[in-house]
């Protein structure tokens, strides 16, 4: 999948290769071998060769790598670097356009650059971030960025956070950002409530933790039919002037919307 439309993006430590193949058949569209917060210290040499073997052979996936100064990120981004089924690096505690200028300059152009923003000072750099060369798409990590700003990690704390990141990826012309983790592991609701309330702020994928979270995500990042069935008959309605659709004013706004609900459906084919 690439990276810039993909929905749900699947977490798997890396210490867990039997896990691979299955995340992949669980649906998602991107999975995340993670070499950070799910590795222990003394773990970290064997989920990096878990992860290059995988990758060396049919496997393709996107990495987390830990954070630029963390003392394993350089083993980290060696261990990796030029494996052909790398699509994508998780950059954690992203802040520092520098460290993501050293990641493409090692991992070349064709790797997608997603850098996590956890803490206040990578929020207020996230235009910085998310127009730096390589850098396709910016993701939320709000259980880190609660802790930085001393704040309870619920929706309305985080707003303003979650806001500032998509307008940023805007403003930086890049794909729509990636929406921290749900972490109840039981209630498929609060998964699907809380990634329908990610994409009505404008994020366009999320991250998951178990594949029993892939559907409702997906279910929710994608337009659903009556989405779909509304963009068609506004676009055949037509595409220029003010029109009337099920008792509402089209005009070119409306259009514009119709039509990416339409390109965002046949993204997801």
């Amino acid at each position: 999948m690439d990276p810039n439309v993909a929905r749900s993006w699947l977490f798997v430590p890396a210490t867990r290769p039997e896990r691979f193949a299955k995340a992949v058949a669980s649906g998602a569209d991107m999975v995340i071998l993670d070499l950070e917060d799910a590795v222990p210290a003394e773990e970290k040499d064997a989920a990096r060769r878990a992860a290059a073997t995988w990758m060396v052979g049919d496997g393709a996936a996107a990495v987390r790598v830990n954070a630029a100064d963390s003392d394993h990120h350089d083993d980290d981004v060696a261990a990796i670097a030029g494996l052909p089924g790398l699509r994508a690096v998780l950059l954690p505690m992203a802040e520092s356009v520098e460290a993501i200028a050293g990641l493409r300059e090692r991992l070349g152009p064709d790797v997608a650059l997603v850098p996590q923003l956890e803490t206040a000072l990578g929020l207020l750099r996230a235009v910085d971030l998310a127009a730096a060369p390589g850098v396709r798409r910016l993701a939320f990590g709000h259980l880190d960025f609660a802790v930085d700003i001393d704040a309870a990690p619920q929706p309305q704390a985080l707003l303003h956070a979650r806001s500032a990141i998509v307008v940023a990826s805007r403003a930086a012309r890049v794909a729509g950002p990636v929406d921290s983790v749900t972490t109840d592991l039981d209630d498929d609701e609060i998964t699907r409530d809380d990634a329908t309330q990610a994409r009505a702020l404008g994020f366009t994928g999320k991250l998951c933790i178990h594949p029993r979270q892939v559907a409702a995500v997906n279910a929710a990042m994608g337009p659903s039919r009556d989405d779909v069935a509304w963009a068609r008959r506004v676009l055949e309605a037509g595409t220029t002037g003010a029109a009337r659709v099920d008792g509402q004013m089209v005009d070119a706004p409306v259009i514009a919307r119709a039509q990416r609900i339409m390109s965002r459906a046949g993204d997801h084919r």
